[in-house]
């Protein structure tokens, strides 16, 4: 409506000045019910061409949508693992901060296993007492089979030296028997210190090592006992929460409830533009959003980023061929806008229904020494424009509350 008295202005008003001045036709007389279309043919179809004309550009370099929500993802409460609950530390609504306590599972089978695995640790700790004993024993041992080892060969060679004077004092079965003796003093010296370095090493690797895997199952059981207290991870409000001691939760069957975070829809608005507005939308361009939660507000905003695919034309792997006749709806562009200025969107509630407004900006275009004159002044035109979309969008946010809560039934 807007646009056609704004047209009307430059096309209807001069066509009846001059049939009025020039011409001496009355309105009302000349110019009536009857005759209006035939008197006024000019300008009103030149009124309707420049409508037609200036409603193409203004919203074709000037987008606006309805399609813009301030949405937010909340944060589902899970255990890691499932269990009844023990204690509740929040009620319903409540705020918290991040790593705040929310609730606490039983954890009386991960405290029996801390126990356990404490009690493996101290006999591991006995075990390697007894074993640096064994160790002590072994070294009395292969002291003794050295010794008698020592003695062994001293008779040897004894007997051996008397054999060789030619002394009838040794028989040569006496011989072999003591080198049979030295053989097996020889031997027990091998056994022995073989039970030296089997105790060494009980002691030094294999008992160590049962004992850090005892620690490490020990602290993964404290730890079980320490994710058995949920916390929340992130500051917010508690929503949908009714736990009560006696509870049973499970990361797969049922979570305990939604944690919102603080920031949730403070940092950014969502809006789908039509397709046709794809190549005018750019990152840094400037626009405005009115939301039904903050009334006779505009909120001025900036695109953040723009999605380079259309959510609409996903589809997911199946049995079935994807037939592109089916697609019921023309998909839209996905903008994120952000607050040009800080706190700009610190009054909406998130998940808003709102309004935008883009606007075009060819000044570096309009500088730039290549560009013509006729270029420039057309460039400066649609620009200017864009003051009939925020007029526009300026009348939308003055009738909002009274469309919202008297044409539509206060809802």
């Amino acid at each position: 409506m807007l646009e056609v008295l704004l047209c009307s202005l430059i096309t209807i008003l001069p066509d009846y000045l001059y049939r009025r001045f020039a011409q001496g036709k009355r309105l009302g007389r000349e110019i009536n019910f009857f005759s209006v279309w035939y008197e006024l043919r000019y300008g009103i179809t030149a009124c309707f061409i420049l409508t037609i004309s200036l409603i193409t550009v203004v919203f074709f370099y000037h987008p606006s949508s309805t399609a813009v929500a301030v949405q937010f993802r909340t944060i589902p409460i899970l255990p890691d693992a499932s269990g009844r609950v023990e204690e509740v530390y929040v009620t319903f609504s409540d705020e918290v901060q991040a790593g705040d306590p929310l609730f606490r599972l039983d954890t009386a089978r991960q405290e029996a296993a801390v126990e356990t695995q404490r009690r493996v640790i101290a006999e591991t700790e006995a075990a390697m007492t007894v074993a640096a004993a064994d160790v002590a024993a072994a070294d009395g041992n292969v002291s003794q089979a050295r010794a008698a080892l020592q003695n062994a060969q001293d008779q040897l060679q004894t007997r051996q030296q008397l054999a060789a004077s030619g002394s009838n004092a040794v028989a040569q079965r006496e011989i072999e028997t003591l080198e049979q003796n030295a053989a097996a003093a020889q031997g027990a010296v091998a056994a022995a210190e073989a039970a030296r370095t089997a105790a060494q090493e009980r002691l030094n690797t294999l008992l160590p090592a049962q004992k850090a895997t005892a620690e490490a199952a020990l602290e993964q059981a404290q730890i079980e006992i320490e994710k058995s207290t949920i916390r929340a991870g992130v500051s917010g409000r508690v929503e949908q929460f009714s736990l009560r001691p006696g509870d049973y939760v499970s990361p797969i069957l049922r979570s305990a409830g939604l944690l919102i975070p603080s920031e949730a829809g403070r940092q950014s608005v969502q809006a789908g533009f039509g397709q046709i507005a794809a190549p005018v939308i750019e990152v840094g361009m400037i626009g405005e959003i009115a939301c039904s939660t903050t009334p006779w507000r505009v909120i001025p905003v900036t695109v953040a980023e723009k999605q380079d695919y259309i959510a609409s034309g996903q589809f997911a792997g199946g049995e079935r061929l994807v037939d592109v006749g089916a697609v019921a709806r023309d998909g839209t562009v996905t903008v994120y806008f952000e607050p040009l200025y800080a706190g700009g969107f610190a009054d909406i509630v998130p998940g808003s229904q709102c309004i935008a407004n883009l606007y075009s900006n060819h000044h570096d275009e309009i500088e730039d020494p290549n560009t013509s004159t006729t270029k420039a002044i057309a460039l400066h035109a649609v620009d200017a424009l864009g003051l009939v979309h925020a007029l526009l969008m300026r009348m939308q946010v003055a009738m909002m509350p009274f469309r919202t809560l008297v044409f539509s039934g206060g809802h």
